[in-house]
């Protein structure tokens, strides 16, 4: 005979659970494991929803025709610090900072697009197919340009919010929620605790938390400790707020940390260990902060037993912490040697951007960033440059010195400036070091062989492929090549890089060949060499006459991807 007594033997990961308990929790979901406090939490708190109506924003229709990233862009045509829709109307300037979800990254950053809002997003709103009908859409307009905190609504690690400023419109993936100002602090607080993990697996366990999860959050007062969480987010903010423009990419970018005064020593080695030590302090010091706030919610939510404060390495989501920027998986040399090069690329990218006039050691921040600017325009803003920007707007990278713009030498001469002539052998040394020299060529040879094969490739990446430095190549030999900044283009730089530098090289090349006299052994392939590079030239000019005599004019408008679209086969691909 059967036993039908049910056994009272307790079965490990067995839950019982009734389904009034389920329907305590809104939206009722079956998360049979939730513990009683965590139960309690949903019927005693407000939801997020009452706190801080989550809202989603702007679906343009076409984002690659009404997006882009904001270096795309001449700088005068961006409305920054905008704080309502009326402002922005009046302001006749077409493009403003936008939301948009991006990277996974707590309490400040990922600020890089700006949307097309002209005249109250008139191009936006009248955008339509085939048929004729709309396809934008424009929600929750009354809350553009307000300050708030933002979030992706797809993420596969955990819950990532950041503070949003006055000044930006918002969309479906950067989902946002505007609380009142005494509760924005402690709002983002507990969006970026690890309750919120938790939260979300209870409410939607998939990968997609969006706007109607947020507004189910349950949120528990805790007015005793509610001015320590709230300092507690002002400094995670501020400090994520200094390492987010420490880098270029940056709209408020203004100097590269290697040459603010309190990190400059007397060599870049010096420095480099300085400002590592000095990262390292602020990633403790946002752990502590985050850690501290964790311990106030999980009291305030009775879940001691069930969590613990502490928050790894890996989740302070600082660029300057390798922990984070190399995601988590790596071991401790390469944590030591991965910051060194990415640091010393970024001096580099740096560097190329003051030889363009983009910036300047002399003024914090961009100084040519608008179409068509020239030096003129850079000496009223910088009178006496301790640094002289290129004058014609193109830079040769080549495999030797043929000329005086040469991008090598004229790094070297920043070099000089930056770190005194003194030290330029032992910082070109410690450079190609991080560049991965084996020691069996000169520094300034890996220093050449970076900008001839890497340099650009770092670009694209850094920039999105979306770059504002366009790399002219003649091709796989790579005989020629020149940077230009796409701000300062106009139409007659093709037939100048033509006049000035192709053909010039393409004599240089003819007469160091015609000196080689013997036509055995390492003399005949060196002359062999030189005679393919001719040829590329003389193919490439074939085209670089054609678009020079075409006098082509761009519209930084139309972004990067049109733009430099009508160079086809001058620049290299993306």
């Amino acid at each position: 005979m059967t036993n039908n007594t049910p056994s009272t033997t307790p079965v490990p990961n067995f839950y019982r659970a009734s389904a009034a308990d389920f329907k305590k929790i809104p939206g009722s979901p079956i998360a049979y494991w939730v513990s009683d406090a965590l139960r309690k939490a949903f019927i005693v708190g407000k939801s997020f929803g009452d706190i801080a109506k989550p809202r989603q924003g702007l679906a343009t229709g076409c984002n690659d025709i009404f997006l882009k990233e904001w270096h795309e862009i001449s700088h005068n045509h961006i409305g920054f610090g905008i704080t309502s829709r009326e402002e922005a109307k009046k302001s006749d300037l077409r493009w403003f900072p936008y939301n948009k979800g991006g990277d996974w990254r707590k309490w400040y950053g990922n600020c890089e697009y700006v949307v097309d809002w002209e005249q109250d997003g008139f191009r936006i709103r009248n955008f339509k197919d085939i048929n004729g009908k709309i396809r934008s859409r424009p929600q929750n307009t009354e809350f553009y340009f307000k300050e708030g905190v933002t979030w992706a609504d797809i993420t596969t690690k955990s819950f990532a919010s950041r503070y949003s400023p006055q000044g930006f419109i918002f969309d479906v993936k950067g989902s946002s929620g505007f609380p009142k100002t005494n509760r924005l602090h402690s709002v983002i607080s507990l969006m970026n605790s690890k309750l919120m993990h938790g939260f979300m697996l209870i409410l939607n366990p998939t990968s997609t938390f969006q706007v109607g999860d947020m507004a189910r959050v349950p949120f528990l007062s805790i007015s005793q400790s509610e001015e320590e969480v709230s300092n507690n987010a002002k400094n995670l903010i501020s400090t994520s707020k200094y390492d987010w423009n420490s880098y270029e990419i940056s709209w408020d970018f203004t100097t590269l940390p290697l040459l603010r005064t309190e990190h400059r020593q007397p060599t870049l080695h010096e420095t480099y260990t300085k400002l590592r030590a000095h990262w390292k302090d602020m990633t403790l010091e946002m752990q502590r902060l985050e850690e501290e706030n964790n311990r106030i919610f999980i009291e305030a939510y009775g879940l001691q037993d069930e969590l613990a404060p502490d928050v790894p390495l890996s989740e302070i989501t600082l660029t300057c912490n390798p922990h984070y920027r190399y995601n988590g998986d790596r071991n401790e040399e390469e944590l030591e040697t991965l910051p060194l090069t990415d640091t010393i690329k970024e001096f580099i990218s740096y560097a190329v951007g003051c030889m363009f006039g983009r910036y300047s050691l002399d003024k914090p921040g961009l100084v040519l960033a608008n179409q068509g600017e020239k030096i003129g325009n850079y000496l009223e803003q910088v009178p006496e440059p301790s640094f002289m920007p290129d004058r014609d707007n193109i830079i040769p990278i080549l495999e030797d010195e043929y000329f005086e713009d040469d991008i090598v030498g004229r790094f070297k001469e920043f070099l000089k400036v930056t770190f005194g002539e003194d030290t330029l052998s032992e910082n070109l040394d410690f450079i190609a070091e991080a560049l991965g020299s084996n020691g069996k060529k000169s520094s300034e040879a890996v220093i050449r062989d970076y900008f001839l094969k890497s340099f650009y490739k770092d670009h694209l990446r850094m920039y999105k492929k979306r770059p504002i430095y366009w790399l002219f190549s003649s091709g796989k030999g790579r005989a020629f090549n020149a940077l230009i900044y796409m701000h300062r283009y106009n139409k007659e730089t093709l037939a100048m890089m033509r006049t000035d530098y192709l053909l010039e090289l393409e004599g240089k090349l003819d007469a160091k060949r015609e000196m080689i006299k013997s036509d055995i052994g390492k003399d005949a392939q060196e002359k062999a060499r030189l005679g393919k590079m001719i040829e590329e030239l003389m193919a490439y000019d074939e085209v670089l006459k054609n678009k020079a005599d075409a006098y082509i004019e761009i519209d930084l408008d139309d972004g990067v991807t049109v733009n430099y679209g009508k160079f086809e086969g001058l620049v290299e691909k993306i």
